[in-house]
């Protein structure tokens, strides 16, 4: 299974020790607790961008099927994003800078909530939206991920998820060049606070168990989220109206990020239930 799941994700075969020493503890250890519940298990990652979410869930939810038989769904935040016209109409109701996705309040949390509870009641025949980024739209209905079972186990990643929201003090001084320039009177980052506060926190409640992948500092951001519009690129090659963004375009769009996901860095290391420290290259250290 792992040299399978080497092969189709591209992976060095250092993967493995990666695998051995933190991924299988870590499923293994999904496992025991899910075991004591006896219903639907929800997982809650944060990373920021580039930081191995979706390697990690993907590979946790096929150790967890192949190995103990269990019915496992992967989420992603970022399939929730509002399409562009709705975007839009943000950016023109309340701020334009929401026209971008990424922040809370471009999500739409109403339907996360949906998804959430029917997974929880173990419902059935029902589907989870599906985000092409591509295109940056959300995927035709008939692309999206299809639930015809009670699912037991639900690994939930997301930039933000989990990160909480920030005191009126903390919001005042710009963090960067894009909330000085097109932010100053922090009415963008204040909305986004707001949304963070009543739409987001709420449903981290449903959360049995936390994951936090902790990057050394905010610098390696542009550099991995580069790495994941690169291969964006390559699977997308010939696309008409794609939406792949240029190395500047990245630079600029990791700026909508940077504001939570320092805050996130500094806070949910105290709070999840398991941290994994990542260091320049994505290789988890131990901290002593």
């Amino acid at each position: 299974m792992l040299s399978d799941f080497i092969k189709q994700h591209k992976l060095p075969e250092e993967f493995r020790l990666t695998v051995e020493e933190h991924y299988k503890p870590l499923a293994d250890r999904i496992v025991r607790l899910f075991n004591k519940k006896s219903n639907a298990y929800f997982v809650g990652i944060n990373g920021c961008q580039g930081s191995g979410k979706s390697t990690l869930t993907d590979f946790i939810a096929e150790y967890l099927i192949v190995q103990y038989q269990l019915n496992v769904v992967v989420m992603s935040l970022d399939d929730f994003y509002l399409s562009s016209t709705k975007r839009n109409q943000l950016a023109d109701d309340i701020h334009p800078l929401l026209s971008t996705r990424g922040v809370p309040g471009t999500h739409d949390i109403t339907a996360l909530n949906r998804v959430l509870n029917q997974l929880s009641e173990h419902r059935t025949g029902f589907s989870i939206p599906k985000f092409n980024k591509a295109i940056d739209e959300p995927c035709p209905q008939s692309h999206w991920i299809s639930v015809e079972k009670p699912v037991d186990i639900i690994l939930l990643e997301g930039w933000c998820w989990g990160v909480t929201s920030q005191t009126d003090e903390q919001l005042q001084t710009p963090i960067n060049d894009l909330e000085l320039q097109h932010d100053a009177d922090g009415e963008w980052r204040s909305y986004v606070n707001q949304q963070l506060k009543t739409g987001y926190e709420p449903l981290y409640k449903k959360m049995d168990f936390w994951l936090a992948l902790q990057a050394p500092t905010f610098d390696c951001v542009y550099q991995w989220r580069l790495e994941q519009e690169q291969k964006l690129q390559a699977k997308n090659i010939g696309l008409s109206h794609s939406k792949v963004m240029s190395p500047a375009e990245v630079l600029n769009f990791t700026q909508y990020f940077q504001r939570l996901t320092v805050h996130g860095s500094t806070t949910l290391s105290n709070s999840a239930d398991a941290v994994f420290h990542l260091d320049n290259t994505r290789h988890i250290i131990d901290i002593p």
